[in-house]
Formats: structure tokens, sequence, C-alpha cells
């Protein structure tokens, strides 16, 4: 069958239309019958090849997880572009190369290690000697955690630029902020001595976290243990009740993402009853990607690759405080904060639990979606079997 070219282009239609009429003209007008009735063909008359595009919302849904899977994308790192393609190129790519691993790398390694030799040189015995002296023990040793976070940022030659006012100490606030790597609570550590809530790791950064951070009441977790999240729950509302405690930070994603895109905040932090300080955290990544992926990568490699690399370069926004408004529930006051912090930041926001980065799909949702699809294809058959 041959299409006749239309010469009004005042009539506009779109193509998927278009795709729709030309199947539907050529094959849907007529019954197909095969004399092997076990290899039966048939296409009902009225069918448009949009319906058999639209047969259920299950496949609407598969159909775009293949064209844009955006929960993966969220915990992707993009490789560096290759430059050195050529002979112009190649002998400052590998002088680059020289430059950073054996001349920038030792001078940071060995102002890292001086640094903590200073760090627990001081802390220690000042943990020891003012253990009843509580108030100046956590003011010294706060300002010794800051220290170190700035020691950690040089070793990184760190370009940070802060842009608002700085936090301050008060009771009933809490700040949250999108969540790209570890290295997130040292650039704002550096700044102010904030109370964080953190995942529990193991090896030395554990030691640390049990050891140091500890005396800045930071509060720990385990997001496999479901009882821990009551008990994190309790601890959290007793410390901004405290005037005396560090401003608490809250990374309401619970799981790190690559800093293009924004997983959907946890409620816990929005139904304190305070007010939310939101902070938006943006890193160029000309130099490096701050993305830490922990399912490939150890802590103590993510930061070799921060330190070999030219810089890290950041942006930091403390953005205006929040408060939950009448009538608006905890879940969508951290869809406002939400938006504004990928506003400020320029990430996307997508409709994905971070935890499904670690944990697979409860067997009753698939169950339902299995019974849906089903379900769907079922009164499709039957809508199109001839006769009925």
């Amino acid at each position: 069958m041959e299409l006749e070219r239309h010469e009004n282009s005042g009539a506009t239609t779109t193509t998927s239309n278009k795709i729709a009429d030309v199947v539907n003209d050529d094959f849907l007008d007529a019954h197909v019958e095969e004399e092997d009735h076990s290899s039966v063909a048939y296409l009902d008359n009225k069918m448009q090849l949009r319906d058999l595009l639209d047969i259920s919302e299950v496949l609407n849904e598969a159909g775009s997880a293949i064209i844009d899977d955006s929960f993966t994308r969220c915990f992707k790192s993009n490789a560096p572009q290759p430059w050195n393609w050529n002979i112009y190129l190649f002998p400052l790519w590998v002088t680059g190369v020289a430059v950073r691993y054996l001349i920038l790398f030792p001078i940071r390694l060995t102002l890292l290690a001086i640094g903590w030799i200073i760090f627990l040189g001081l802390f220690f015995p000042i943990h020891a000697a003012l253990k009843s002296h509580d108030r100046l023990r956590r003011q010294i040793e706060r300002g010794l955690v800051e220290f170190m976070c700035s020691v950690f940022v040089f070793s990184w030659t760190g370009v940070v630029r802060y842009h608002g006012p700085k936090p301050s100490r008060r009771p009933k606030q809490v700040f949250v902020a999108n969540h790209t790597s570890m290295i997130d609570f040292v650039i704002l550590e550096q700044m102010t001595g904030f109370s964080a809530i953190m995942q529990k790791h193991p090896g030395w950064v554990g030691f640390l976290q049990t050891t140091v951070l500890e005396s800045l009441g930071c509060i720990w977790f385990n997001r496999t243990d479901i009882n821990d999240r009551h008990a994190v729950a309790k601890k959290l509302k007793k410390h901004i009740e405290d005037p005396e405690a560090n401003p608490l930070l809250i990374f309401p994603e619970g799981t790190c993402v690559n800093n293009e895109y924004c997983v959907m905040f946890k409620k816990g932090a929005f139904e304190l009853d305070c007010v939310v300080c939101p902070i938006a955290i943006k890193y160029n990544k000309i130099f490096v990607d701050a993305f830490w992926n922990s399912k490939k990568q150890s802590f103590t490699m993510h930061l070799m690759r921060l330190m070999t690399s030219w810089a890290v370069v950041c942006d930091v926004w403390y953005l205006e405080p929040q408060t939950i408004r009448p009538g608006e529930s905890p879940i969508d006051f951290s869809e406002r904060v939400r938006d504004l912090i990928c506003s400020r930041a320029g990430i996307k926001k997508v409709p994905w639990d971070g935890y499904l980065k670690y944990h697979r799909p409860s067997p009753k949702l698939t169950e339902k979606k299995q019974q849906n699809f089903s379900e769907a294809v079922i009164r499709r058959l039957q809508s199109s079997t001839p006769g009925q």
C-alpha cells in the first residue's frame, strides 16, 4: 500500500499518531488467517498501535527504566574523557601525571602526617587531663577536630567557597545537606564544629568515629538494624534540646549520591519540630570527581584519588532556615527543603529511595507488581479475543 503525501503543511499531527495511523491502515484493517491454527495471528481492526504500547503501567515503567535508568545514574561515577589522544598532548599528560604523583602527592602526604602527629599528640592528653572540666575539654577538642579537617582539605589542595552566614549554635535547629562523599563532613566541619549523624564504618574510620568524633556528640547508626532507628530518633530529640550541644548535621539522603542527582530525603530530620537549615554542596569535576562509591572503593583509596588530583573544587551555600508550615506534613516539608537544595546546587531531583542501593525491594512489592501486570495482560487479551 502506497502512502500519499499531504501538501498542506498547516495540518500538523504528532509523530506517534502518524505511525499509529500508518500501521493501522497497513496492517490492522484486515484479519490475518492461517490454516495452521497453532500459529493463528489475530489483530482486531479497532486496535491501535498506541494500545499495544500502553498495555499496562508496568510495561510503561519497564520501558522508561530501559531508556533512562535514573536510579543507577544516581550512583554512577562518570569516567573522565581522554584527552591525551595524539603525539602533541601525550607528553603534557605524562608531565601532569609525574607532577601529581611524584611531587604533589609526597608533599601532601608529608603535611597530612605532620597534621596527624600534632593532632594526636594534643587530643588524647587533653582528653585525659580535662575529664573533670567537660565544657573546656569539648571546646578544645572541637577546635582540634576543625584543625585536622583543615589539614585534610589542604592535602587535597581544596578550593572551597562558602556562601552565606556561618552557622551558629542555637537550640531547636538542625542542618541538612546533600551527600556526595564522607568528605562533605570534613569540608563543613573545618568551618563549624558540627555533631553529625553517620553510618558506623569499620577500620580506621570506625576507630576515629568512636574515639575522636565521639567528643563532638556525633550519633552513629547501622542502616541494616531496624532497632537502631528508634534509638537514633530519641538521641536526635535529646540533642536538639541541649543548648550546649554542637549544631546537628544530617545527610537525609542516607547514602552518597554522585552530585548530579538528589534522591529522596528521609523524613526523620523534618519531624523534630525544629528549624531546618539547608546546606547545598556542589563539586566542580574539572579536576576530580569527589563522589565516593563505597561499594566499589574503600575510603582510603578514595582519599588517595583526591590527594593525587590537581585540586578539589567545591561551593557550599548556607541557605535560609526553614520551618514547617501549618498543615504541611514532614514528607512535604522534606520535599520543599530538597527543592531548595537542588535548585541552589544545580542537581536533579529523582523519586528514588537511596536505601534501594543496599536493599532489594520487598517481596510484597514485587508480588504486587507481578499481580498488576498479569491482570492487565489478561484484560487486554480478553478484550481483543474475536467474538467478545
